[in-house]
């Protein structure tokens, strides 16, 4: 069989999505996202199981398709950064800039931290299953594990009652540390493959200093710009073309600027979000602008986790990977809760409040698409299947089983009761 073409591509992921999205809304009943998945991750294994006892060859067929789609670098290079503005339309950004030392903390140092405290313990893993992969790469899948999934936190915390703090700092950091990740990503694979530069006299951290202060500006400043425009522009058709072009052009000055295109898009969408004088676009102008990016999210929201299930497709997995998978889980969840609690210290809240904030925050520490696109675009080399194998496990795990409890935690821990559908 020949490799699909993108039309035929995106009509057979459509279909898939209309199928597991109706099963799911009228017979299954979870939240969107951890529906699809489950049930991409089911046809996955019917088609696996299907092609093992006809040998039809569809998984060698579908992997030159996926391959041939470059589907990795179409997510980072354009669907990242659609989701991420349209998540940050919906953050309080009043709540936000009261929360901005711990945010800012949670979404630089606490990516630092889970990143070391990740590599050290699975390169521990490693050694004692007999892998031999170097802490270089170890590296690198703490920085991929690291950052943290906005749009399912996000979706996953409008059914409960949560304090707005608290609910600020999840959002905000979820929106903010993919910046950070990608940095740490870049930094880390470089090292791996021997650049030794970067290494050094505080380099690391003028990197990130560099990336996400300068992506704040420049989001700042188009974020500024957009909204003063589509507050003097009445034409509701050309006010959804000029958010579009902020968010994409935005994100792309940023990359070829070598600033951070995820912070970028995420300050341009609170400044476009926001209500201030200097910013507000009007109240009519708020709903055509973040219902078209509401319905936009739920969209790319439900073809990226068809995917993410679909590319279970593109491994084959020894029995021997599996082991390292199995210990990296507690891992990611413990190197997440240390990341977390060191930077919740410094906040001048009472002990009971820090405690309830760290379970919650490491709880809530979902890892998704961003996780997923940046191991796929790892090169070649004899571990790149470890890392993916290792990412899919702790992706899966995270949505599936601390999403699925997120709600019962926080009402356990806070006492609240969900909140009404409208």
């Amino acid at each position: 069989m020949n490799a699909l073409e993108a039309p035929d591509l995106v009509a057979i992921v459509l279909a898939l999505a209309v199928l597991i999205g109706s099963v799911n809304h009228l017979w299954v009943k979870l939240p969107p996202a951890i529906g699809m998945l489950l049930g991409a991750l089911i046809v996955s294994l019917l088609v696996v199981s299907i092609d093992h006892v006809f040998h039809l060859h569809i998984m060698r067929w579908f992997r030159g398709t996926l391959d041939a789609a470059n589907l990795p670098q179409f997510f980072l290079d354009g669907v990242l950064a659609l989701l991420l503005f349209a998540g940050s339309l919906h953050v309080d950004v009043a709540e936000l800039r009261q929360r901005g030392r711990t945010i800012l903390l949670l979404a630089s140092a606490s990516v630092i931290l889970s990143t070391a405290v990740f590599a050290g313990g699975i390169k521990l893993v490693f050694l004692a299953v007999g892998a031999s992969v170097p802490l270089s790469w170890c590296f690198v899948l703490g920085a991929i594990l690291a950052p943290t999934d906005a749009v399912v936190i996000e979706n996953l915390l409008r059914q409960v009652n949560l304090p707005a703090r608290l609910r600020a700092a999840i959002v905000g950091e979820s929106l903010f540390n993919d910046g950070a990740g990608v940095v740490l990503f870049l930094l880390a694979l470089g090292v791996s493959q021997g650049d030794t530069l970067v290494l050094g006299h505080g380099k690391v951290l003028l990197a990130l200093v560099r990336e996400i202060g300068g992506g704040a500006v420049l989001g700042f400043v188009a974020g500024w710009l957009a909204a003063l425009l589509i507050r003097h522009v009445h034409d509701e058709g050309l006010q959804l073309l000029i958010s579009l072009a902020l968010v994409l052009g935005c994100y792309r000055i940023a990359t070829l600027s070598e600033l951070s295109g995820p912070i970028a898009v995420v300050t341009a969408g609170l400044c476009t979000a926001s209500r201030s004088p200097r910013f507000d676009m009007g109240a009519k102008s708020r709903r055509v602008v973040i219902g078209f990016w509401t319905l936009l999210d739920q969209l790319l929201n439900t073809m990226l986790f068809l995917l993410i299930g679909l590319q279970i497709l593109g491994l084959i997995i020894a029995p021997v990977e599996i082991l390292p998978a199995l210990f990296a889980i507690p891992l990611a969840i413990v190197s997440r809760f240390i990341s977390v609690a060191a930077p919740m210290a410094l906040t001048k809240e009472n002990l009971r409040d820090k405690a309830r904030g760290v379970t919650v925050l490491t709880w809530a520490g979902l890892r998704g698409g961003i996780s997923i696109a940046l191991a796929l675009t790892l090169p070649a080399s004899p571990w790149r299947t470890d890392l993916l194998v290792i990412t899919y496990a702790v992706v899966i795990f995270t949505i599936v089983v601390q999403g699925l409890t997120i709600p019962r935690l926080l009402r356990e821990v806070y006492g609240t009761k969900p909140v009404e559908e409208e």
